[in-house]
């Protein structure tokens, strides 16, 4: 059901849909996936749409979908993940104290709207258009319904580069995060890349690889076609274990990881380790066009240095062997620096529409930045590589 709102001037109209069923897959996937951009699984219509169907994102869970489509005559000319949040889980972007601080003061922080991958600390396009003034035209729409539902913000999370600086322009607040990502430098093989590190590193990273070995155990690598129930049932019993010591409760359901292998199994893959024939660990990852997403991990028996051979050494051999340009490992974990990962700015953009509040959250995340920037110069002389191979 989607809820159409008045003409604008220029002969456009917005569409709200409470349902990414609600616009062809063909129409979405021609804005989110245009031939001059890179692939970004985590804003297709297979992802959103399996979220909804598998009961993960649903008023329930605190995610309505209020998806924005911008639309001449009957085409689809820009859209917009969008949603009404009544929680801040699940975001990556970390606003829990601007909600303490306006409820303290006698506001009403949620429900709020959110453009997001969800549960997905992924940079990618959330102004889905193929001209910069209908990207402009997303943001001013979306803001534009945040105040007239009486709303206290909007927020867009992982944006892009070019997205920073359009919304910088609009008036949004920015806020700077960092991650570590990994870059393939032209490498051959995973030797290639420990030869840029420097001697102590380079031991280091082979004797944590030496002793996974050591403990006898098989990596099996899934995906596409070969991806079954049984591998999605252990991974299941993986995620589980960890959501629930990391973050209280697993976002997704089991049938999502189905629908994710039935639709998206080209862009999924599974590494597991097996000890004498029994998963005991499993982390799963999205493949992009020119990336890897390291998503989730878990493991049922405590080996020393396991997550970092699943999570970060094998998607690094993954990346080699297939030409891929990075992998993302997820948020946070400065332990990544000392296995090759450098340290890279992200941001999200905020419209706060009470002005106190807004002036409050402007004088932080300026504060913010600055630290984060001063963090990233200091961290990324710690990096392992060798002088002159540390771009």
């Amino acid at each position: 059901m989607s809820k159409r709102l008045e003409e604008r001037n220029d002969g456009l109209h917005a569409d709200f849909l409470s349902s990414i069923a609600d616009i062809a897959k063909s129409d979405w996937d021609r804005l989110a996936d245009p031939v001059n951009r890179p692939f970004n699984p985590f804003v297709s219509h297979d992802f959103l749409n399996l979220l909804e169907e598998s009961g993960t994102l649903c008023p329930e869970t605190g995610w309505q979908p209020h998806h924005l489509v911008l639309r001449d005559g009957d085409k689809a000319v820009a859209a917009m993940p969008l949603y009404f949040k009544s929680h801040s889980q699940g975001e990556y972007v970390f606003d829990h104290s601007w909600a303490d601080a306006y409820e303290r003061a006698g506001g009403h922080y949620y429900p709020k709207l959110l453009s997001a991958a969800p549960f997905t600390p992924v940079s990618g396009p959330r102004l889905l258009a193929p001209r910069e003034d209908l990207c402009r035209l997303l943001a001013h729409t979306a803001r534009s319904h945040c105040e007239t539902l009486g709303l206290s913000s909007l927020h867009i999370n992982f944006i892009t580069p070019a997205e920073k600086d359009l919304l910088t322009h609009e008036g949004f607040l920015i806020r700077t995060g960092l991650q570590y990502h990994w870059f393939n430098e032209q490498y051959q093989n995973f030797d290639d890349f420990t030869a840029t590190l420097t001697a102590r590193k380079r031991k280091s990273l082979r004797r944590e690889r030496r002793t996974v070995r050591d403990h006898g155990l098989e990596i099996e690598l899934v995906q596409g076609k070969d991806i079954r129930e049984h591998h999605l049932d252990h991974f299941w019993a993986f995620y589980q274990d960890t959501g629930a010591r990391k973050w209280g409760h697993p976002y997704l359901t089991r049938q999502a990881f189905s629908l994710l292998a039935e639709r998206m199994g080209a862009h999924l893959l599974f590494i597991f380790a097996r000890h004498q024939g029994e998963y005991i660990a499993g982390a799963m990852n999205m493949i992009g066009s020119d990336s890897l997403y390291g998503r989730y991990w878990g493991c049922r028996q405590p080996i020393p240095h396991l997550h970092f051979e699943l999570c970060y050494y094998q998607a690094i051999d993954y990346a080699i062997a297939h030409g891929l340009n990075r992998v993302e490992a997820g948020a946070q974990g400065e332990h990544k620096l000392g296995r090759g990962y450098k340290p890279v700015e992200t941001w999200s953009a905020h419209h706060i529409t009470h002005e106190g509040l807004r002036e409050a959250v402007g004088h932080f995340v300026r504060q913010e930045q600055s630290a984060i920037a001063h963090e990233a110069e200091i961290l990324s002389t710690y990096t392992p590589f060798k002088k002159g191979n540390q771009r």
